[in-house]
This record gives C-alpha cells, structure tokens and sequence, in this order.
C-alpha cells in the first residue's frame, strides 16, 4: 500500500495526443479550427430555431438543445487540449480532473437520452401524425429535455464517485489527452472488478436503456414507412430520420468501444482516436449532418448569415422569416 495515495492534491499528468514536438503546433492549429468550426455550427443551429417561425416546432426545439449540449460537451475537453498541446506539463489537478470526469459523463449521458428522445418524436410525427401536436405539446418537449439531464447528472455521479475511491499509484499519468474512466482505473492500485462491474451496469444500462428506446422507435417508424404505398412518401418520410441515425451510429459506436470492455484493453494509443471520434468529431460533424439534409435548417442559416453579412440597407429590408 505504500505506492498507493488518496491525496486530494494530487495532480495528474495527462499524455497528450502527441509527444513529438513537431506535431504539437499542427494539431493545435487543426484542433482550434475543429472548435471554432463546432462552435459557430451548432451557434448557427441554435440562432435558426430561434429566429426563425418556421422551424418553431418539437423537432427543431430538440435540436436546438441537442446543439445546447453540443457546444458545452466539446468545450469540456478541447481547450485543455489546445492548452496542453501549447505546455509541457500537461497537468491537471485532482479536482479539475474530477470535475472534467463528471461533465465529460454528465453530457454524454445527457446525449444519450436526447438522441431518444429526438427518436420518439420522429416515431410520433411519422406513426401517429394526428395526434403529433397533443403528445409532443410543448410542456412534454421540457420534460424530456429535463429527464435527459436530470438522468446524465446522475449517471456521472455514481462513476465519478466511485471512479475516485479507489486508490491511484505514483504514477499518475494519464494515457489521454482528458481524465476518463477506463484510463484513471488503469492507474488503480487495487483489483478494479467492481468499478468495472459499475461502468458495466449503470453505465451500460444507461446507455443500452437509450438505444432500447431508439431501436424500438426505428422499428415502428420503418414499419410503418414500409407501408406507405408512393414511393415518394416513403422517402419523404424516412429524409427526416437518416441524419438522426447517422449521428446515432457515431456516437453509440465510438463510447460502446471505449467503456464497455474489461480494463486489460485500456490505455492503448487507438483509444486516444475513439476518443477524439466522440468528443471532438462527433460535436463537429452533427450541425452539419442535420443542416446538410434539412432544407429548412439550411434556410434559416442562409438568412441569419446573410443578415449578418449584407449590406445594413438589405438587412433591414429582408426578414427572416420572408
């Protein structure tokens, strides 16, 4: 027990991407960009709900807050990372890597109930359209806005907590570029099986719980596109629903990898890219998954960006929603 500590000034070390100093202003510069292209994307998502009549609706109020969510979860990891990339230390503090630990799993948990409940709204507006306006009501939106948060705040703390009970050797530097699960057990000095078996219950039952709901939704909605007899209304029908699964697909792929698999597999250099996959990628590609395949969203953006850009004069003449 004597290379064993519970000190709560304990600092960590955190590896990086990249221990060649070559690289570090190259992935510096590409992962600012990757940040600032995130940032204004899911502003531009959020700004178009807001200002524009047409996309006031349950969809749009759930990819508004999907968006909400999105620039808060990439900011939890990516500055550090560009701060590191420009610093030799690398360290974090034992309650800054606690903190980043909780907010990391609180979003992502967030994440994962919002993508259901984006599913269920689909599954009403396809299978149920005429009752759509009574069940997706705008008090009902809220609560599984709020159910979704309240769950990911929850769920991060049961593994944060105990995440941080156990004891962590001297070596206390970390196989990642931000403080995760799987890479802090690899630095426990005692056997880790009921942490694993935490990460395996609560954190894949939360997640599994998420995809049950999804799956099922999917189900009904392909059902009952398939019996939709034109052609042209079943791919109307299933447009609204491809960019929701290809974020789907992302997300639940890259976290499935790096959590739910025994700690003998952490800590290796690949999980480094499933992780950027999910907390930097991930955040990237969706306002671009949803604009691109959604005429009305790309609307909205055209008309906020060129109020912004044009002349004051055509500003004031052009409304946004003309």
């Amino acid at each position: 027990m004597s290379n064993e500590t519970y000190n709560f000034n304990t600092d960590f070390y955190l590896a990086g991407l990249s221990e060649v100093s070559e690289f570090k202003i190259v992935l510096f510069i590409v992962f600012l960009c990757m940040y600032i292209i995130t940032l204004v994307g899911n502003i531009f998502i959020i700004m178009a709900y807001n200002f524009s009549v047409k996309l006031q609706n349950p969809m749009y109020f759930f990819l508004a807050n999907f968006s909400v969510l999105e620039i808060f979860y990439v900011s939890t990891t990516v500055p550090k990372l560009l701060s590191d990339l420009l610093s030799e230390s690398k360290r974090i503090s034992f309650y800054g890597c606690a903190l980043q630990l909780y907010c990391v799993l609180f979003l992502a948990g967030t994440e994962f109930y919002i993508l259901a409940a984006m599913s269920y709204d689909r599954y009403n507006a396809i299978c149920q359209p005429l009752l759509y306006n009574i069940i997706m009501n705008k008090v009902g939106c809220i609560q599984l806005i709020a159910g979704s948060w309240i769950i990911g705040a929850l769920n991060a703390l049961i593994h944060t907590a105990f995440t941080f009970s156990v004891p962590f050797c001297d070596s206390h530097k970390l196989n990642s570029f931000f403080c995760d699960v799987p890479v802090l057990l690899k630095l426990a000095c005692k056997d880790t099986w009921l942490n694993e078996l935490i990460v395996f219950i609560f954190g894949g039952g939360m997640t599994s719980g998420s995809l049950i709901l999804t799956v099922i939704s999917y189900i009904k909605i392909i059902s009952t596109i398939l019996s939709i007899s034109s052609m042209s209304g079943r791919k109307k029908a299933f447009s609204t629903c491809t960019s929701h699964l290809i974020v789907v697909t992302i997300f639940y792929g890259s976290v499935f990898f790096m959590y739910l698999r025994p700690k003998s597999s952490y800590g290796k250099d690949e999980d480094k890219l499933v992780a950027v996959m999910y907390t930097v990628i991930a955040p990237l590609l969706n306002p671009f998954i949803y604009s691109l395949r959604n005429r009305e969203v790309k609307i909205a953006v055209n008309k906020i960006v060129y109020r912004i850009f044009a002349p004051t004069k055509v500003r004031n003449e052009m409304s946004i929603d003309e």
